[in-house]
């Protein structure tokens, strides 16, 4: 199965206008990837681009406009932008101009590293306009116009990747070979045509690694499949947990695709306290529902249709609502009263645990899509005893 976007180290070039960064990314990925320019400001948005590089593997690279931008308005939104590029960055190469040496800027972007725990590697480029500079344990001289140093870079950062990768699994670490797991996928007007959503790919994987066996049915398959076999779990798509929670007997376990998303990539106990929170909003309060995928809006859409609806008969209160889809994550919250984000199968962690950090600073509380449904199904506490299970 090919490695998903959201599942690949990203690395990301940081640096002042001019210092190369997008020459030195079309260095190490060996790829004409950015536009090179002579000019300053040329890269204006950030380039992402998933690839496979050695020693690295499958990577995510991205191109950065630069930081002293002082271009006007224009400029501050690039540098903005940048910035929130930090929110999925995994490993930051900074890029210093060796003609100039480091700049205020430069020395603000290794604190943000350091303040947000961004490995990081930091390189003088064009040293074959001053060749003097001396490889040391914190720089790294190369040249992108010679390549001089670049597979240099490409060692550290694999380095890096290999010193913090992490076993991290959604389902495999709970079960043991020959378990039986029951996955409930509704095919309706929400499903995506000839093919199954990314969470429910990733633990039909998972199970098939751990010599486990996977049933999928719809939910009006559900209850013939029990009267015939006793998994160790059944695992839904949340939406159909109001028709799935009283089908399945208490002594299996129950839980949904987003829950376990919810313990993969976020943070379990912020998630509860937000899942609370459903139950204490009132009149005029206004909730953030945000989806970190760009899908197309169907006339049911579960985040612009059913979760209002369901948050305003769950709470019997007149709630206002705001939506956000892909990249767009507000960096003032305080409006809200509570953020309701999907599972983000679709960003990798460091973006997800992000967003949930910054919620978490505001005072917001935040849930994900499963862990509200299943409070307002009033069985969150069933969905989480996933996570107590004894192997």
């Amino acid at each position: 199965m090919q490695i998903t976007k959201s599942e690949r180290p990203h690395i990301a070039f940081f640096g002042c206008t001019n210092s190369g960064k997008s020459s030195l990314v079309n260095a190490v990925t060996n790829q004409a990837l950015s536009v090179v320019s002579d000019i300053k400001g040329t890269t204006t948005d950030a380039v992402e681009k998933s690839m496979e590089i050695l020693p690295l593997g499958a990577v995510v690279i991205i191109d950065t406009a630069g930081v002293n931008d002082k271009g006007g308005d224009l400029a501050q939104k690039r540098i903005a932008a940048t910035m929130r590029i930090l929110d999925k960055t995994d490993i930051a190469v900074l890029v210093v101009d060796s003609t100039i040496g480091m700049q205020k800027e430069d020395e603000d972007l290794i604190h943000i590293f350091e303040e947000r725990k961004i490995p990081h590697i930091v390189v003088y480029n064009k040293i074959d306009l001053v060749p003097a500079l001396i490889n040391t344990a914190d720089n790294l001289p190369l040249s992108a116009k010679t390549g001089e140093g670049v597979n240099e870079l490409r060692e550290k950062l694999g380095h890096i990747i290999n010193e913090n990768k992490k076993e991290k699994y959604i389902i495999r670490d709970r079960l043991n070979q020959g378990d039986i797991v029951v996955l409930v996928i509704p095919i309706d007007e929400s499903a995506p045509k000839g093919r199954i959503i990314l969470p429910q790919q990733n633990v039909l994987r998972e199970i098939l690694d751990s010599n486990a066996a996977a049933i999928c049915v719809q939910p009006q398959e559900l209850e013939q499949i029990l009267q015939k076999v006793t998994p160790k779990f059944v695992i839904t798509d949340s939406q159909v947990f109001n028709k799935i929670k009283d089908i399945v007997p208490e002594n299996i376990i129950l839980t949904s695709f987003s829950i376990l998303m919810a313990k993969y990539k976020g943070k379990l106990e912020e998630l509860v306290i937000g899942a609370e929170t459903i139950s204490k909003l009132n009149d005029g309060d206004k909730v953030l529902i945000s989806e970190a995928c760009t899908h197309h809006r169907q006339c049911n859409d579960i985040g612009t249709v059913k979760f209002p609806k369901w948050i305003k008969d769950f709470s019997g209160k007149n709630i206002e609502f705001e939506f956000t889809q892909g990249g767009e994550f507000p960096q003032d919250l305080g409006n809200y009263k509570l953020i309701v984000h999907c599972g983000g199968c679709m960003i990798n962690e460091a973006e997800m645990q992000s967003r949930i950090k910054k919620a978490k600073e505001q005072n917001i509380p935040i849930v994900n899509y499963g862990m509200a449904i299943a409070y307002m199904n009033g069985i969150l506490e069933r969905a989480l005893e996933i996570f107590n299970e004894q192997q």
